[in-house]
């Protein structure tokens, strides 16, 4: 039975991402009961499909379902996680992740078997859209207003002027809100796929901050030396084939009282204690993707999503770094605070 929930979490799946492209969940959001045929009119789609839709959803308890009266309604609480486009739980663009992770079938199963790996830029393309999308939110929602102030000293730095390294920066999400928030500051963000480096320079452009948040390809171990008083790595460290280096090099790019900001997903430090929901998330993707990539890279440390604590203080500890603490938590991840 558990089998089949996850075959039916499946296909929830699809319907989720339908519902969101055709914008029935925001016809739905703020206007109560509605039946198939009322939704079907506000968003110009055949009235059959979408009833068929709307007891999928109800079936899941994606909706509510008002038998009296046969018809359907998304709560505010539905809404935040299906219609807000701008709420930090906006959850749709995450399932283009295991569309990807389908895609490419064939090249993971090349990997199992001979043990190369599959660098990010040789997935599916909705890999990087459904990433950036879902990251993009909690980022929003916790960023500047928790993540930054949590670190000593570093937002009076922002505040006044510095150059930020952002590191693995994809879309630049994380690089455009923090150039939102402190203009002061110059941004820099870098990663090896070029693709996503244009769309983080289109993201710049699109907010207004390119002139202090610019966007070059580039390793995580020969991005321009400018002493950057923050060095961000944003979910990506242990992506990375050889983490050390990568702590190495921000070592010697990093101004004297610099701070590097770590932000990985959320892992205790034994197996045992990682069986969860969340950590069978991060588990598959890093099957997939984030160990697939560290091993393109040549592998010589592969960390893999569910680190721990423990390991990534050791990588930076090896690098020459001698302070390291938790400056925050969420569900989804550790932000650490690490210094010379």
């Amino acid at each position: 039975m558990r089998a089949v929930g996850d075959l039916s979490s499946a296909y929830g799946g699809v319907m989720v991402s339908l519902g969101s492209k055709l914008g029935l969940y925001k016809a739905m959001s703020g206007a109560g009961p509605l039946s198939a045929r009322e939704l079907a009119h506000r968003t110009d789609c055949a009235e059959r499909y979408v009833r068929e839709w709307l007891n999928a959803q109800a079936a899941g308890g994606y909706v509510d379902y008002h038998a009296v009266s046969e018809t359907y309604e998304l709560s505010p609480e539905q809404a935040m996680v299906l219609a807000d486009e701008d709420s930090p739980v906006f959850i749709p663009p995450a399932w283009q992740v295991p569309v990807s992770m389908w895609f490419d079938e064939e090249r993971t199963l090349e990997a199992f078997r001979t043990g190369g790996g599959v660098a990010w830029g040789d997935h599916d393309g909705r890999l990087h859209c459904g990433v950036a999308a879902f990251y993009r939110n909690g980022y929003r929602g916790s960023l500047v207003s928790q993540w930054l102030p949590a670190l000593d000293g570093v937002v009076e730095k922002l505040e006044a002027g510095i150059a930020v390294a952002d590191v693995g920066c994809g879309h630049g999400h994380s690089t455009v809100l923090m150039a939102q928030a402190f203009p002061r500051s110059r941004f820099h963000g870098f990663d090896v796929h070029a693709a996503s480096i244009d769309e983080a320079r289109q993201n710049a452009a699109d907010a207004g901050v390119a002139e202090r948040a610019r966007f070059d390809v580039a390793r995580a171990v020969d991005y321009p030396d400018k002493q950057y008083g923050l060095i961000c790595f944003f979910d990506c460290l242990h992506d990375l084939g050889d983490p050390v280096a990568a702590a190495r090099y921000a070592a010697r790019v990093l101004a004297p009282g610099g701070t590097v900001m770590l932000v990985e997903p959320f892992a205790h430090d034994r197996v045992e204690h990682n069986l969860s929901p969340v950590a069978r998330l991060y588990y598959a993707a890093s099957s997939t993707i984030c160990c697939a990539h560290a091993i393109s890279e040549g592998g010589e440390l592969v960390l893999g999503a569910q680190a721990g604590e423990a390991k990534l203080a050791e990588v930076f500890r090896k690098a020459g770094f001698t302070h390291f603490r938790r400056a925050a938590e969420t569900p989804f991840n550790l932000i650490l605070e690490v210094r010379r």
